[in-house]
């Protein structure tokens, strides 16, 4: 039988075999460590792809939704405040089918829908009915070769509608032909005036007629200066330098 130191020695070897030991670390695992532990810095900031002024543009809202990184959306005013004007884009006018089609742009402003309001002369705007928060484009059929209009784009949302100046918002003229853009309306502004051409048949019949004109009244003066006065027995002017015959004067 061991005696007392061995017995000792004994129990400590069995308790100390039953601990583990600890394994070394090697180099690869603090990098690891410290790249869980370092923060990540923020991806750089996308901006949605939205245009004010694109038809049929995709509100900035559903593009975050639908993208696989969120992006940033253009500032916009409160929604409990009604929206700013719109601004009045380039406006397209076709003479022969009596037709204009209006471009704009959207307001830094909540939109639920768009209206046009047209003016001829001081009466009462005619209203379109109403277009949703992605139109950007609408066309205004019947009207008059040769006629002044002023044309206004409305938006409105849940807390009211942008204003309108009206006739005498004053802005530039805007006119076209078939295939040709007009000149534009003003640079800012929810309000311009158009201004509806002729239709070219109109003017080839004038043209045609102001010539028939001319020429019957060429007609009629050649007429007048070769029949009329022969008969009428009107005397013809002598030629030059030839004259009545003088009267002998009395000799003094």
């Amino acid at each position: 039988m061991p005696g007392p130191p061995c017995l000792l020695w004994l129990l400590l070897a069995v308790a100390f075999s039953g601990v583990p030991r600890a394994q070394p670390l090697a180099p690869q695992d603090f990098g690891e460590e410290e790249e869980e532990e370092a923060p990540r810095p923020p991806g750089p900031a996308v901006l949605c792809d939205y245009d004010r002024c694109r038809h049929l543009q995709v509100p900035c809202n559903e593009l975050q939704s639908a993208g696989p990184t969120a992006c940033l959306c253009p500032g916009l005013s409160s929604p409990a405040l009604p929206p700013a004007p719109p601004r009045l884009g380039d406006v397209h006018v076709v003479a022969e089918d009596g037709s204009a089609e209006v471009r704009w742009c959207a307001p830094a402003s909540p939109v639920h829908r768009y209206w046009l309001l047209l003016w001829e002369g001081g009466g009462p705007p005619q209203k379109s009915g109403p277009f949703n928060a992605t139109v950007r484009r609408a066309e205004l059929k019947g009207l008059k070769p040769g006629g002044a209009y002023v044309v206004c784009v409305v938006a409105a949302n849940a807390a009211g509608e942008s204003g309108a100046p009206g006739p005498g918002a004053g802005g530039q003229a805007s006119e076209g032909s078939a295939g040709s853009a007009g000149a534009g309306g003003p640079a800012l502004g929810p309000c311009g005036r158009v201004v509806v051409p002729p239709r070219p048949q109109s003017l080839v019949h004038a043209a045609v007629g102001v010539g028939a004109a001319l020429a019957l009244l060429s007609c009629g003066a050649l007429v007048w200066h070769f029949c009329l006065r022969q008969r009428c027995g009107c005397p013809r002017a002598p030629p030059a330098g030839i004259g009545p015959p003088r009267s002998p004067r009395p000799a003094s």
